[in-house]
């Protein structure tokens, strides 16, 4: 089991600034990529590995851009509608985004040799293509045993045999809990939240929410109503510069160099309510901006003209990146005047340092594709992919590319709990005419999360103030389309594709303690995507 002490990562100093560093659970949503590319290759499922021919190639297997005998000017527009769905023991709730961006852009140059064998053409290509929309709304609300204050109150509890209440007191000039290279920022922000009851000065903490018992035992209250609301917007955009080459109409090689950009957007509110008046909350604002490069390189073998066989490795994409951060939280408590009865309100309201930033970096996992394609004479093809992804891969390292022991710790948690993820995409066309061909395909993708981590059988250490994550438990998409030639130059493709993500939801993580254990109940969490993709292409 993981120790409680690293639940939350610890806020070390350096200089004048702080450190807040990464939880295994940023890595797997840092590494998320979607089902992308042409209106062509989204209708078809993705399938391009061994078809190419598409500027889709330029980031799965760039041996695909050899497949061409044009020139190509080509853009594609997408319109996303998000609806996510929560289940809470039999309480649900639900949220709608929508959002329009563009899908792609590039330029395919053709450079014919005028042989027949040996080098035949040479191709090169530039495009811009989203890689992933962190766009989703989602909300979860119903009731669990636990409340946010138990937790918080076990990790101050636990950590280091307990944080004396002195370590947790601001003392204007003198000290500054957050800045204290050993304590993890969530106790204290609880702690000044007024979250917690203290129960002695050596460090055991108790929920605020309760009451003495008769024997003089400080009994915790359950929450009436838990509501926690999600919103992430943001994306990771690629430019690809891409090269590839035929050799005698048989081998297609190619390879590619991606400059990524990240962006990724997060704001969270987490309310609790309790008899009367008395309610919990606590708000989270997070961001992150980064810049990485890659490579893929990839062949495609044609050992007859009815198929095609592909192979591609994409690398890791290697990221700079840093991290905004800001929390409050806030209690509202009744109190009862022992000798007149009368009640009272106590509010407490606090929030972390303002203007904290993180500075780190990040490897991405690596991909091997394996794609076959069959042409079914002159109207119809069938294509299939295989791609082999390895999450426990992942890394995180410090702005200097060294791995601290607090990093050390969460890369060994990523080995742990994370696994090769294994995607299947087929697709299919067909030409009902020369000028027109309808489309189909889909894929699904199994979890990222190792059995243990999916069973909530494990706790989860996260990073800084933010307690709440999911877990991925597999993606799945169908999608049709068709396309148009106009002229022998001008064509268009539409697609519309269905796409499920399935998670779990966590208000925060379990705490495995023998005698007095935290529980957190998941939330099934679905989220549907509905796109329309128009892609517009000129050939020359």
């Amino acid at each position: 089991m993981k120790k409680v002490a690293c639940l939350i990562i610890s806020v070390c100093v350096a200089g004048m600034g702080s450190l807040y560093a990464q939880g295994e659970m940023d890595a797997y949503k840092l590494s998320q990529t979607d089902i992308n590319g042409s209106a062509r290759a989204l209708s078809m499922g993705g399938a391009f590995g061994a078809l190419g021919g598409d500027i889709s190639s330029m980031h799965t297997n760039p041996a695909g851009l050899g497949i061409y005998r044009s020139s190509e000017i080509v853009g594609t527009l997408n319109l996303n509608m998000y609806h996510s769905s929560s289940d809470w023991s039999g309480s649900q709730s639900s949220a709608n985004k929508t959002t329009f961006n563009l899908g792609n852009f590039g330029y395919v140059g053709y450079f014919p040799t005028g042989n027949d064998e040996g080098i035949v053409s040479w191709n090169v290509g530039f495009g811009y293509n989203r890689l992933k929309n962190f766009n989703r709304t989602y909300r979860v609300s119903g009731q669990q045993e636990y409340s946010m204050a138990d937790y918080v109150g076990k990790i101050a509890s636990t950590y280091d045999g307990g944080i004396p209440e002195s370590e947790l007191i601001y003392r204007e000039g003198s000290y500054d809990p957050y800045f204290n290279s050993q304590l993890p920022w969530m106790p204290i922000l609880g702690y000044e939240g007024g979250y917690l009851k203290t129960l002695d000065s050596k460090g055991e903490y108790a929920s605020i929410f309760g009451n003495f018992n008769s024997n003089g035992t400080w009994v915790i209250d359950a929450p009436n109503t838990v509501d926690w609301l999600v919103k992430e917007w943001g994306g990771i955009d690629q430019y690809n510069f891409s090269f590839a080459t035929n050799i005698s109409n048989i081998v297609f090689l190619g390879a590619t160099f991606g400059v990524t950009d990240i962006n990724y957007r997060m704001s969270s509110n987490y309310d609790e309510t309790f008899f009367g008046r008395e309610y919990l909350y606590l708000d989270n604002h997070f961001s992150t901006d980064g810049t990485g490069y890659n490579f893929n390189i990839g062949a495609i073998v044609r050992p007859t003209d009815y198929l095609r066989i592909g192979v591609a490795y994409n690398s890791p994409t290697w990221y700079k990146m840093t991290d905004y951060f800001h929390a409050s939280a806030g209690t509202l408590i009744e109190v009862v005047d022992q000798e007149t009865g009368a009640v009272s309100n106590s509010e407490v309201n606090n929030s972390t340092p303002n203007n904290q930033a993180y500075d780190y970096r990040f490897r991405t996992p690596d991909k091997w594709i394996f794609s076959l394609a069959g042409i079914l004479g002159q109207n119809a093809l069938i294509s299939f992919d295989y791609e082999l992804s390895n999450y426990k891969s992942s890394k995180f390292t410090d702005r200097d590319g060294y791995e601290p022991n607090y990093l050390m710790d969460t890369n060994d948690y990523i080995r742990e709990d994370f696994q090769m993820v294994n995607t299947f995409r087929l697709g299919a066309e067909y030409k009902v005419t020369p000028q027109f061909a309808v489309r189909a395909g889909g894929y699904y993708q199994t979890s990222s999360a190792k059995t243990h981590l999916q069973d909530n059988q494990v706790e989860v250490p996260v990073a800084g103030t933010i307690p709440h994550f999911t877990v991925d438990k597999g993606t799945y998409s169908v999608s049709v389309g068709f396309g148009y030639r106009f002229t022998p130059n001008v064509y268009m493709d539409m697609a519309y594709v269905f796409r499920q993500h399935k998670e779990n939801a966590y208000a925060f993580s379990n705490i495995y303690d023998n005698v007095d254990p935290v529980v957190s109940v998941p939330a099934d969490l679905k989220t549907n995507l509905n796109r329309l993709a128009l892609t517009l292409g000129y050939k020359f």
